[in-house]
């Protein structure tokens, strides 16, 4: 969240209206045909129903606006136009407030395939579908509150359970493995191979497990944490999250399962 960012933010007008360009709004429908292809029985019906509340346009992007305006409704969450990287106080601070931050550009069609920063295609098509469900949503609001607290080594842990829940998070399903983690569901090469590829780990969600587990942002996940029902996160949500850290913490983290990166080419 503090490195530098190749995209320029948009920046919303008196009205919140945020101005893009058609070729900006033919990327998104690009974007939105090719996952809607391919998330029918690889993300849960929790995520499916979220995107039927929202009722995304497929030809343009959406306005946070008129996003928000239909999470008020379901959650009492908003969406929160930011650059494309913001600093840990201020990302704590808007999801402790039910302000779901989203950054306001969308990739270049450099990028279609991968990127490492979270553009608007990610936030609002992969995350605030599930922002309509009230575990989640109150999972998110308990991780900002935790996050506001926090020290600064202890929001190294806490970016960890974000990560395997929020971003990479994985539903068990009577047939396989069901997505609901926005970095899953707004990536078309990770959506096939988090659901169905033998190749990664899926371990039962337990959070401090979760606290204790390295990851890499420039790969596909070779952990995943799979929960055995969305309505978990109301439990966790109760949790002392600061107090599980202090647990994983005590116990040490776990082996990377990945390789470094200056050896990933060896």
């Amino acid at each position: 969240m503090g490195k530098s960012s190749n995209y320029e933010a948009k920046v919303p007008d008196e009205n919140g209206i945020i101005p893009y360009t058609d070729e900006e709004h033919a990327v998104w429908a690009d974007l939105y045909e090719r996952q809607m292809e391919i998330i029918p029985g690889r993300v849960c019906d929790e995520f499916l129903q979220g995107l039927e509340t929202l009722d995304l346009p497929a030809d343009r992007i959406p306005q946070p606006t008129d996003v928000s305006e239909k999470l008020r409704q379901r959650t009492g969450w908003e969406v929160a136009p930011v650059p494309a990287l913001i600093n840990f106080d201020r990302f704590f601070k808007l999801l402790s407030e039910k302000q779901f931050p989203a950054a306001s550009f969308i990739r270049s069609r450099q990028e279609m395939d991968y990127l490492q920063e979270p553009d608007i295609f990610h936030e609002i098509f992969g995350h605030t579908a599930m922002l309509t469900h009230q575990a989640f949503a109150d999972f998110t609001e308990a991780y900002g509150k935790a996050g506001v607290n926090a020290s600064k080594q202890e929001r190294v842990f806490l970016a960890r359970l974000y990560w395997f829940t929020v971003e990479f998070g994985l539903l068990r399903g009577t047939a396989g493995p069901q997505i609901y983690g926005g970095g899953i569901a707004s990536s078309p090469g990770e959506t096939i191979y988090a659901t169905e590829s033998p190749e990664p780990i899926r371990r039962p969600f337990d959070p401090v497990d979760a606290l204790r587990t390295p990851y890499r942002i420039d790969i596909y996940q070779t952990v995943y944490y799979v929960l055995d029902d969305m309505n978990d996160l109301f439990h966790l949500a109760e949790q002392d999250l600061l107090g599980l850290i202090r647990k994983a913490r005590a116990l040490g983290e776990f082996e990377p399962t990945f390789p470094p990166k200056d050896k990933e080419a060896a």
